[in-house]
Order: C-alpha cells, then sequence, then structure tokens
C-alpha cells in the first residue's frame, strides 16, 4: 500500500480534524481540575503519592492514544482511498507466438524461436497454478496449439511442437487468440485459419448473433494476450484493425518485439530475405488495447521480458478504498489508551 498516494472519496470531511485541538483542551481542563480537586483535599494528595509510578509523562500516554484514535475515526468519515497492490483476477493468458520462417534467425542465442520457447516455458512457471494458459501460434495462418487449461505439462508440449512456416500473419495470431478467449463471440476465423467456414445446416434453425456492445480498452480484467513476434505482417487482416477488435472486448495486448533492430538477412526453403522488426506497429497494438510494448534484442531479454510480465499479470495496483483500516487502527488505539487508563487510575481519564 503506498501512503503517498492517499486521497479521498468524501475530503470535505476532513474539516473534522478540527475537533482535535477540542480534545486537547477537553484534556487540560481534565487535568487542571483534578489538580484543583487534589490541592482542595489534601488528603487526596498524601494518597496519590503513596501510589507508585513511573516518570510522570506516562500519565499522559492513555489521552495521546485516545486521541490517535479520534484522529483515525475522523479520517475514516472522508472514505480515504490507497494504491493497493492486490492479486489480479486475470485467469486465462493467451501466449500468441510467431513461428513464421524469421523466427530461424540466430541473432537472438541459439535462435530467435528456441529463445522464445525456453523463456515462454520459464514463464509457466511463475505463474500461479489458477491461471489458464492457451497458446496460439501464427505464420501465415493461425492455428490454436492448445486451447486453456491448467496443465503446464500440456502447455509445454504445445511450445515444443512448434514447426517453422512461411509468412507473418500478427493480425490472425491477434483475432484466433480472441476467439479462444470468447467461444461464443462471432468472428469470421476463414482469412486468420485458411480454413473455410462451414455453411449452415439448412435443418437447424438459424441462431441469431449474440449481441456485442463495445467496452472501455483494457477493461475486461479475467484474460490478456502476449503476442511475441519478431517481423512485419506479410499476410492476414490489417494489424490494428486486429488490435481494435481487443480493444472493443476490453482485453489487454502485451506485444513483445525479438530480435535485433537491425534485422538479418536469412534464408528458407530456397528463398532469402531480410527480417525487421516493426516496433511501431507493436506499440500501437499495446496503446491501442492498454497493454504494454517489451523489446528483446537477447535470449536473457526475453527471459527478463517474461518475468516482468509474470509480475504484471498477477499482481496488479489499483485505486481501492480504506476505510476498514483506519477504522481498525482506531479501534486498536482506543482499546489500548481505554485499557492503560484503566490499569492505571481505574477510569478512563
Amino acid at each position: 500500500m503506498n501512503l503517498s498516494h492517499l486521497s479521498f472519496i468524501w475530503p470535505q470531511a476532513l474539516w473534522a480534524l478540527g475537533l482535535l485541538p477540542l480534545w486537547v483542551l477537553l484534556y487540560l481542563w481534565l487535568l487542571r481540575r483534578r489538580k484543583s480537586v487534589t490541592l482542595a483535599l489534601p488528603h487526596l494528595a498524601i494518597a496519590k503519592n503513596a501510589v507508585p509510578g513511573g516518570p510522570n509523562w506516562r500519565r499522559h500516554v492513555p489521552a495521546l492514544l485516545l486521541g490517535l484514535a479520534l484522529c483515525c475515526f475522523l479520517v475514516a468519515i472522508a472514505r480515504p482511498t490507497a494504491r493497493v497492490s492486490l492479486l489480479s483476477p486475470q485467469r486465462t493468458i493467451v501466449l500468441a507466438m510467431d513461428v513464421s520462417g524469421s523466427m530461424r534467425a540466430t541473432d537472438v542465442h541459439p535462435n530467435r524461436l528456441a529463445a522464445s520457447q525456453e523463456a515462454a516455458k520459464a514463464f509457466l512457471t511463475q505463474l500461479p497454478a489458477s491461471v489458464r494458459v492457451a497458446v496460439v501460434s501464427f505464420a501465415g495462418t493461425a492455428a490454436v496449439v492448445q486451447g486453456p487449461t491448467h496443465s503446464r505439462d500440456d502447455v509445454v508440449a504445445a511450445i515444443d511442437r512448434f514447426q517453422l512456416q512461411r509468412g507473418t500473419a500478427i493480425g490472425s495470431g491477434i483475432v484466433l487468440s480472441l476467439a479462444t478467449l470468447f467461444p461464443e463471440a462471432e468472428f469470421d476465423l476463414s482469412a486468420v485459419t485458411g480454413q473455410r467456414n462451414m455453411p449452415p445446416d439448412p435443418n437447424e434453425p438459424a441462431k441469431p448473433a449474440p449481441a456485442f456492445a463495445p467496452v472501455a480498452p483494457g477493461s475486461y480484467g479475467s484474460a490478456a494476450v502476449i503476442l511475441l513476434t519478431d517481423g512485419q505482417r506479410t499476410a492476414g487482416p490489417d494489424v490494428m484493425d486486429s488490435a481494435k477488435l481487443a480493444a472493443e472486448r476490453g482485453v489487454r495486448v502485451y506485444t513483445v518485439g525479438v530480435g535485433t533492430k537491425d534485422g538479418e538477412t536469412i534464408g528458407f526453403e530456397g528463398w532469402s530475405m531480410r527480417v525487421r522488426l516493426d516496433e511501431d506497429t507493436l506499440k500501437s497494438v499495446a496503446r491501442t488495447t492498454m497493454g504494454e510494448y517489451f523489446y528483446a534484442g537477447t535470449a536473457d531479454d526475453l527471459k527478463t521480458v517474461y518475468q516482468s510480465l509474470s509480475t504484471r499479470l498477477v499482481v496488479e495496483t489499483r485505486e481501492t478504498e480504506i476505510t476498514s483500516l483506519w477504522t481498525a487502527l482506531g479501534v486498536v488505539w482506543l482499546v489500548l489508551g481505554a485499557g492503560l487508563s484503566l490499569a492505571r487510575v481505574g477510569r478512563l481519564l
């Protein structure tokens, strides 16, 4: 909890803190009144001196604690809030990973694909067991290689099955990730998976499409997509159109660019090309969906990125009302102050 970001829902109530000086005046009046009574009745002074006690300041401790309790209660009336780190409600993470031919480039040791596979598997070990993970691979088209599951062994096996293919359809990876998260939604997957949609059965009544209302970007807290790629789009739907689909459903897309920024010339199945990282597009995808972009130029960078993502996706900081905390703190001071006073002089003050 970060008290430097303390704010209040009802700050007008803080004017009530002006009552604290009245508490001090009341306590001083009680001390003076007790002193007057002692002077008027000398035998009370004799009895007082006969009672063993510690330093004179200790008799003021109960009043101080009761004053702290009053302060806490008055602050609680203003309904304070603070930035608190809490477990994220996200329960499903989709790993959308590039398996295009450019991933064979060796500028990331031993090559981009192997480094991304190892980093992804290390990432799995840092996630709570309650989080489901799905894996989508994409090249010229996209495919779900593992549906959402709690089994880390199944996810690791899916990652190990990656096969390099031609093309880089980043938009397809995003759309298929959304279809994995929202199986009831209407997505045209023919261009994404490379397979034609099955025609409707004429013997079955047509089902109306579920109503869809766009939500605020980044507002869907139950899932997130981690998109890892090393190149530019060469196939599939427009990347930004796909990012807008994710934004409309509130899904954050965290993009990871792997590879050197200067790129590398590679050969694959008899052809060669220079592969470069399109950081501008990946940054735009992250910005549109309220996610974040990470650059990984080495295998160590890639592991660090996934470690950072595991923290961001499991723990989140949000503005939370802490009225109950201030109230509980006030009760603690009240009980301590009252207990000390009763134990010392048999009364509250």
